[in-house]
């Protein structure tokens, strides 16, 4: 006999758990900053391809004595090992002079003669632009986050409708707070890719949690004297295998990225795959142990405050 997880009465002892890591995560931010990408605050990035290998201290010194500020250095490799390049970001209100990048590109040639170092390419994103991208992508996760909400609403209005809405709604912004904070932990850039992630967490997540409300659904249906904590806790557990495989299966798929990545030195999957791969965790933590278990509390708390008014009002 299948043994039944009581995840409604374990709702308090994951709130914590979910309390510590965002707490972890503000913590590291605080200490750490977050590492916003040129599209989203504004700046110069410069792309030289080069040969053989290079010190990357030695190249941000070079670097930042011949533009006189601060900037953030890394060396990317293509899949093959055979094309190596110094991506170079630098965050100014200004765009940097054609006379700076040729004295950064002949500095970097006299300081590393055997790298054969060439530049690939610039580009420059005006500050007020960069904020103008970052307020339409925020502008487009919370659309879809209410249409999240009104799609749950709609289909599921014979056990909840909005509420359920809600508290799906609540899951999903979980979900996206641990991928911003893993970001923040291993000092990711938040760019497109993070955009990315975002929208794939809010489809994955959101496909898991309707199948446990169309589980209730279907529950309520054969037994409407159960008490609701219980059907859900049910319906949770009777999901809880494909929900589980499913997650396994694509979380494996990401790791797997993920070691490319690393080996490889590619940063744009890098960026990508690790929140992606945290993401899916999260979704499945999250609908399996927030959705169903926040939205009986608020059933249990709407009907103890009508119970309250009607004894109110009898006295009266």
């Amino acid at each position: 006999m299948r043994k039944n997880i009581n995840f409604v009465g374990n709702i308090k002892k994951y709130l914590i758990c979910s309390a510590m890591i965002f707490i972890i995560g503000i913590i590291f931010m605080f200490v750490f900053g977050v590492n916003l990408d040129i599209n989203f605050k504004g700046g110069t990035r410069f792309t030289y391809t080069f040969e053989n290998e290079l010190s990357l201290n030695d190249a941000d010194t070079v670097i930042e004595e011949t533009i006189g500020k601060p900037v953030d250095v890394i060396e990317s490799t293509d899949i093959t090992g055979a094309s190596k390049k110094l991506i170079i970001t630098l965050a100014a209100d200004e765009a940097v002079s054609t006379e700076i990048q040729k004295s950064l590109t002949e500095a970097l040639q006299e300081k590393f003669p055997d790298n054969n170092i060439q530049l690939g390419d610039s580009n420059t994103v005006n500050p007020l632009l960069a904020k103008s991208f970052f307020a339409k992508s925020i502008a487009a996760v919370l659309l879809a986050s209410i249409l999240v909400i009104i799609y749950i609403g709609i289909r599921f209005r014979r056990i909840g409708g909005i509420s359920a809405g809600i508290m799906a709604w609540v899951a999903l912004f979980h979900d996206i707070l641990v991928a911003f904070f893993t970001c923040v932990i291993f000092k990711l850039q938040i760019d497109a890719n993070f955009m990315a992630v975002v929208l794939t967490i809010l489809g994955y997540s959101l496909n898991d949690t309707i199948v446990i409300y169309d589980r209730i659904r279907d529950n309520r249906k054969k037994d409407t004297k159960t008490p609701i904590g219980e059907l859900v806790n049910l319906s949770i557990n009777q999901t809880l295998g494909r929900t589980l495989m499913t997650s396994v299966a694509t979380l494996i798929a990401m790791l797997t990225v993920i070691v490319v990545a690393e080996i490889y030195g590619l940063t744009t999957l890098r960026s990508f795959a690790i929140p992606m791969a945290l993401g899916i965790i999260s979704g499945s933590y999250s609908t399996i142990c927030l959705t169903g278990p926040l939205w009986v509390k608020w059933i249990e708390f709407k009907d103890k405050r009508e119970r309250a008014k009607g004894r109110k009002n009898k006295k009266k």
